[in-house]
């Protein structure tokens, strides 16, 4: 197979993946940018860096007002916020646990174990 005739498909190869990836990149960014410009009062956010927080204040172009804690308001630029948070699947989450299908905690024949994790008799 002559060298000419593989390059083409050798460039193709390679572009395609960065040229898709490119895409879905600027399609996220558009996402984050349209959800950070709707954010309202009373939306529960998670910033950047993991800190959870409840709009405040949202009538800035730039910032943002968030409660970080009771009485505590802060001001934050609005591309630090990076995702809303609903607390009604939180609580949902940690509530799904079946109430009466648990596994008792102790062992089924009552007994003890030494520090090894071995059966004393």
């Amino acid at each position: 197979m002559d060298l000419t005739a593989f390059l083409p498909i050798l460039f193709l190869l390679l572009f395609i993946p960065i040229f898709l990836s490119g895409r879905r990149q600027k399609q996220q960014m558009t996402q984050m940018q349209e959800m950070q410009a709707a954010l309202a009062d009373g939306d529960t956010v998670m910033t950047t860096s993991g800190l959870r927080a409840t709009v405040v204040d949202a009538s800035y172009e730039e910032t943002i007002d968030l409660e970080i804690a009771p009485g505590v308001v802060t001001t934050w630029v609005r591309a630090a916020v990076r995702e809303k948070v609903n607390p009604e699947s939180d609580a949902a989450e940690t509530t799904d646990e079946p109430a009466g299908d648990a596994a008792p905690t102790g062992s089924p024949d009552n007994s003890t174990t030494d520090s090894g994790g071995r059966p004393t008799p």
